[in-house]
């Protein structure tokens, strides 16, 4: 080897890429420190990743929850982060039912609704955009974030059309612990405007600037049930963190929202006709993958009322 290989070399072992990730190993802990995994009784689930996702089966989310399938259901989310039911032809009416047992329904004045005001819709074909293609945790603009949402598609297209979510507790766990230092106690802003500029009415954006003004929140969550530590900015609200020079903030913020992007964070769902997805909000980023247009993609949503992160 030369000298000038061998200098080089050294170099790339001393030092992070600028997006802060190394190949090789990498800490993949689905739960908490100190907490053992243990058998589901009342359904069966089907893992689709190391750290996050699964599949729900013997679960009907059209019939009421009792106490005991609430309460390991609630495990299942918090251990899995994103929870998938197959062949649930319910209605609105249900979907929303099922979410209340998490709390109250959310709306949200930037994206249409369906039959209901509770009930977001996003109707997509070749004449709407989506632009939900982008990693991203659900209204981190408002001083408290949803805790989590329901989603199901009304209309699958043929091909197409998946949705990604990032363990974003594994993303903050595999961090240089430089950057796990230097990221300490820092808080960030969230702003609505960035993430609807493009493509919603302007005026209802300046309109609302009074009831939605930017907030602050900790880079580092704790999670109010697990306890664990996660990111907690994302690329479609989070605007700088406070207190530091403009291209100082936005290189780390590239940095930290890149960690969404790697594979052994994530779990990728198809979906088909009557698959729903409820996923926590407070642990993931998700990213809707926009490769179906021409076909039409109609999907809905309820989202749960949060809490205010720490």
């Amino acid at each position: 080897m030369s000298v000038e290989l061998s200098e080089r070399f050294t170099l790339r072992e001393a030092s992070a890429p600028a997006g802060g990730i190394l190949e090789g190993t990498r800490v993949l802990r689905r739960l908490p420190e100190g907490v053992e995994s243990r058998p589901y009784e009342l359904f069966d689930l089907r893992p689709l990743g190391r750290v996050i996702g699964a599949e729900i089966h013997g679960v009907d989310l059209g019939t009421p929850l009792t106490a005991e399938l609430r309460a390991e259901l609630n495990r299942a989310l918090l251990e899995w982060k994103v929870l998938f039911f197959r062949d649930q032809d319910i209605t609105w009416q249900q979907q929303r039912d099922f979410a209340r047992n998490w709390g109250e329904p959310e709306t949200n004045p930037f994206i249409p609704t369906g039959d209901s005001g509770e009930v977001t819709r996003f109707s997509r074909d070749a004449s709407m955009p989506a632009f939900e293609n982008i990693w991203h945790t659900d209204v981190t603009f408002r001083p408290n974030p949803a805790l989590g949402s329901v989603l199901r598609l009304v209309r699958v297209p043929p091909v197409g059309g998946d949705t990604m979510w990032a363990d974003m507790a594994a993303a903050y766990d595999n961090l240089p612990e430089e950057i796990k230092t230097r990221i300490e106690g820092l808080r960030a802003v969230h702003d609505y405007i960035p993430g609807f500029a493009r493509f919603s009415d302007h005026e209802l954006l300046h309109r609302k600037q009074e009831e939605f003004p930017p907030v602050e929140h900790p880079v580092v969550r704790r999670h109010p049930e697990t306890g664990r530590r996660t990111l907690f900015v994302n690329q479609a609200f989070t605007t700088h963190i406070v207190g530091m020079d403009r291209a100082e903030s936005d290189q780390l913020l590239h940095l930290l929202f890149t960690q969404a992007h790697v594979p052994e964070y994530q779990v990728r769902f198809r979906w088909a006709e009557n698959s729903v997805a409820f996923w926590d909000n407070r642990a993931t980023q998700h990213y809707a993958v926009n490769d179906y247009q021409p076909h039409v993609r109609i999907a809905e949503r309820v989202a749960i009322a949060g809490d205010r992160p720490v």
